[in-house]
């Protein structure tokens, strides 16, 4: 096999060559008869375009590059063309203007499945939001997870689980905990009670809980990796990285935490019959077959999981460097919540939601550290005139969340700054209405979860900072805890968050 690859790579490259030249050569041709410029951008090297001009953050060479030429940029990452959005206008043109000609999906290589499959069985990665499937899963996601009836009747199961992790908590006072790990298994287990009616990690198995949270890193990782694939995509077949095969190998051992489960609840179904009691038995009530049960459960775990810890991890990496901002919220803990009952520590999660300086920790986190510093790649399904540029069909769009969230002509009270109180009175909101806020996106492509996230994380962190005081292990400098990112689909720290949890002193 390895000899094949040998053999083929220098005729591989010889059409890759001829299909690159050819498509500079007909952009060139057609702008002459274009009435608008694409958007401008850095001078693109031959064959390769900018892939040179990128660092190892894209995010923040992109936010570079949009200062110098404007808010709506082109690059050409070898023979694809990138528009690059960088302002609340120019997100709002794409994502509210012009969402019905470029909310198709651009999937990765890294996405172990052809265009047809994913349309058959995904939400995130279908390429096209308008087919009947698409829609029928949304809604059935919609009707039974996201809408708010059904958050408020699942709201007891993840207290409970909330519960068990102070629990746990409990046990560990003295002791160095990673805040990652905690949390990852909260969010984890919270899912999988509403899907399978059962817990698959536990508390007491952190060594399980570091390899699933690794795993899902790993595929957020990959998804957003350089890949020559995505690059050039007469290489796509060839997978010259192997990116494409550890994809679909780290996909198949994810699908294992589930799998068992799943066929265990169709053989029970098949000799009784009974009410639908969670999400997998809805799933089979609306005959879905193993390998889309497989997907959507894949995009649900990555989505609810990894995102909802990392802002977490980020809110209490502030919030223990900003003394000032947890006992403000610490404060409005002790005054709006009522005293812990005994055998009752936490209050309801609806109760925790409505707390002003809360919510303004977690859009202020939510702000400074997006869970997604890109969102997700979208498609042009059609040429478009953005901005007085055209936006060619076939290119790839992304919204650059992080450098919107920075901008200091959007956020001109020192926009790098933890700074809860700028959400105080402010109608800013993230639910896709003001483009200078947009965690979850906005338009047809929007996050559906967004309303549960946002109350699974106030409920989190409220409990986190209620139930315990916090401080850093060897009592550490808070002011010199690493703050460094790691990127992926979502922006992680580079360094786990480690703290020892005492008895609380509210």
């Amino acid at each position: 096999m390895v000899l094949i690859y040998i053999l083929l790579l220098p005729l591989s490259i010889a059409f890759l060559f001829v299909i690159t030249f050819s498509r500079f050569f007909s952009t060139s041709a057609s702008s002459k008869h274009c009435p608008l410029p694409l958007p401008p951008g850095p001078k693109p090297w031959p064959i390769i375009g900018n892939l040179p001009h990128l660092g190892k953050q894209a995010h923040i060479s992109f936010q570079h590059f949009s200062q110098l030429y404007g808010p709506l940029i082109s690059l050409r990452l070898g023979s694809q063309l990138l528009v690059v959005a960088s302002s609340p206008a120019a997100a709002a043109e794409i994502l509210r203007t012009h969402d019905r000609l470029l909310s198709a999906r651009y999937v990765p290589t890294a996405v172990p499945y052809d265009t047809m499959e994913t349309d058959r069985k995904a939400i995130v990665w279908s390429s096209n939001c308008s087919n009947d499937q698409w829609k029928a899963f949304r809604a059935m996601l919609r009707n039974h997870i996201f809408s708010p009836k059904a958050i408020e009747s699942q709201a007891p199961v993840r207290e409970r689980k909330v519960a068990q992790m102070v629990e746990f908590l409990e046990g560990k006072l003295g002791e160095t905990v990673s805040i990652g790990e905690v949390v990852f298994t909260t969010f984890f287990d919270s899912l999988t009670n509403l899907m399978l009616s059962r817990d698959c990690i536990g508390f007491e198995s952190s060594e399980t809980a570091n390899r699933l949270k690794s795993l899902i890193w790993r595929l957020m990782e990959l998804g957003n990796s350089p890949n020559f694939a995505d690059f050039f995509p007469v290489l796509k077949k060839l997978d010259p990285q192997g990116v494409r095969r550890e994809g679909f190998r780290r996909c198949n051992e994810l699908y294992s935490v589930w799998q068992p489960y799943v066929k265990e609840r169709r053989e029970r179904r098949q000799r009784e019959l009974y009410g639908a009691q969670d999400l997998l038995d809805i799933f089979l009530e609306n005959g879905l077959d193993d390998d889309q049960i497989d997907w959507l459960s894949f995009e649900l775990f990555m989505a609810a999981t990894d995102t909802n810890t990392t802002t977490i991890e980020w809110a209490m990496t502030e919030l223990i460097r900003n003394r000032g901002a947890m006992d403000k919220l610490r404060e409005e803990l002790k005054v709006e919540l009522s005293p812990p009952l005994e055998g009752n520590p936490l209050p309801n999660e609806s109760a925790v939601s409505q707390l002003s300086y809360l919510n303004a920790i977690v859009k202020e986190t939510l702000r400074l550290h997006p869970p997604g510093p890109l969102m997700l790649p979208h498609q042009a399904s059609e040429s478009c005139e953005v901005m007085g540029s055209t936006i060619p069909k076939g290119a790839q769009i992304v919204v650059n969340v992080w450098a919107i969230s920075r901008d200091p002509t959007v956020w001109q009270d020192d926009p790098t700054l933890f700074k809860p109180e700028r959400f105080i009175g402010s109608k800013v909101d993230f639910r896709g209405q003001d483009f200078e806020l947009l965690p979850f996106g906005a338009g047809r492509r929007m996050c559906p979860g967004m309303l549960l996230a946002a109350r699974q994380i106030t409920f989190v962190l409220a409990s986190l900072v209620r139930s315990f005081d916090w401080c850093l292990p060897d009592e550490e400098d808070p002011s010199k805890l690493d703050m460094s990112e790691k990127s992926g689909f979502t922006l992680q720290k580079e360094q786990p968050l480690l703290l020892v949890p005492r008895r609380s002193s509210l």
